[in-house]
């Protein structure tokens, strides 16, 4: 099995927090959104992983600290780490073709902006699998229209008339992705474009009118990584379904002056808390020290100095001062509020 991860955009809509990161090396609950993605997958699949195809942009924002980052994680799951450049946004579909050379055999295509929980089996009887969450407007989604059979027969963008409450999340399974390769290789052979790009729609349309069958997958949770409000309540979500299930989120040499930890929250390696309440749904990267505050549902990363604060629904970046009375912020990397 194989894990295709296209991670080439830039996450515009996470700045500032993206300007200096790329959004899927953006920590939740003290794990970056691409490693919680794939190690999800890969124990939802439980079968061996044998490579990880990750797509990523240039080699200025998507640099050697990134490859580096992304082969630990393939290797973790013992598998083999592939790095494509896609240089140009030419939509979802030529990501994907960005690395041809690894699409072959059974595998699974993650977008990396999104978390999920899931605990289901992969239908044998199917050609491909497209994940799937039941939601409230389907009007605000793509979504799968299916037959009496419980098969999809179409995928329809934003429908104006319901067809189904079914919305795509953006991951996908084929047990010969190779046919989906020589279906989207004809789409930039004809230059079949959807709004200027050249999308994965088209290749999965394609693969349908000839056959091929199409079952849905369903997961229990899907969170979104979006922008800054979302994602910090991602970081909520993630951190209670990660208490529940016993992790461990505190490490064991936190430093606590006069300061209570109100859980779920993740605290890393190095952090030092004083005359300060955190929590609940809090998480504190490595090295990071906040005094005299009190902070709760907020994401802070690494090495960053908080004082003074009140925090509430905050995303704050690497290596900040923040020494200030506002409480819903997004600061990000190397700024200094004193």
């Amino acid at each position: 099995m194989k894990i295709i991860v296209p991670m080439a955009g830039r996450g515009s809509r996470l700045r500032p927090h993206t300007l200096t990161v790329p959004k899927p090396l953006i920590p939740v609950a003290g794990k970056s959104i691409v490693h919680r993605l794939v190690e999800d997958i890969a124990e939802i699949l439980k079968e061996p992983i044998e490579e990880v195809a990750f797509i990523l942009g240039d080699e200025a924002f998507f640099g050697a600290d990134v490859v580096a980052s992304l082969e630990e994680l393939a290797g973790s799951l013992g598998a083999k780490a592939s790095i494509y450049r896609q240089d140009l946004p030419l939509g979802t579909g030529h990501a994907i073709m960005c690395a041809k050379d690894s699409l072959s055999g059974p595998a699974v295509i993650a977008y990396a902006d999104t978390l999920i929980r899931a605990d289901f089996e992969l239908d044998p009887a199917a050609d491909a699998v497209i994940w799937v969450k039941q939601v409230d407007q389907p009007e605000a989604f793509g979504v799968v229209k299916l037959n009496a059979n419980n098969e999809i027969i179409e995928l329809v963008e934003k429908p104006k008339e319901f067809v189904s409450d079914l919305a795509v999340i953006g991951i996908y399974y084929f047990k010969e992705v190779e046919v989906l390769k020589k279906e989207l290789q004809n789409v930039l052979d004809n230059n079949i474009q959807n709004g200027g790009e050249y999308q994965i729609n088209d290749g999965i349309k394609a693969m349908m009118a000839n056959g091929k069958v199409f079952k849905t997958g369903s997961v229990d949770e899907w969170m979104d990584c979006g922008n800054k409000d979302v994602t910090v309540e991602t970081n909520s979500r993630m951190l209670g379904f990660l208490h529940n299930d016993g992790e461990h989120l505190v490490d064991y040499n936190v430093v606590l002056e006069n300061a209570t930890v109100i859980p779920p929250c993740y605290i890393g390696e190095n952090v030092v808390l004083k005359n300060t309440t955190v929590g609940p749904n809090v998480s504190l990267g490595n090295g990071t020290r906040v005094e005299d505050s009190t902070i709760k549902n907020s994401l802070i990363q690494t090495n960053s100095h908080i004082k003074n604060a009140n925090l509430d629904n905050a995303m704050i970046g690497n290596h900040v001062s923040y020494d200030g009375k506002f409480t819903s912020v997004s600061i990000g990397d190397y700024s200094v509020l004193e």
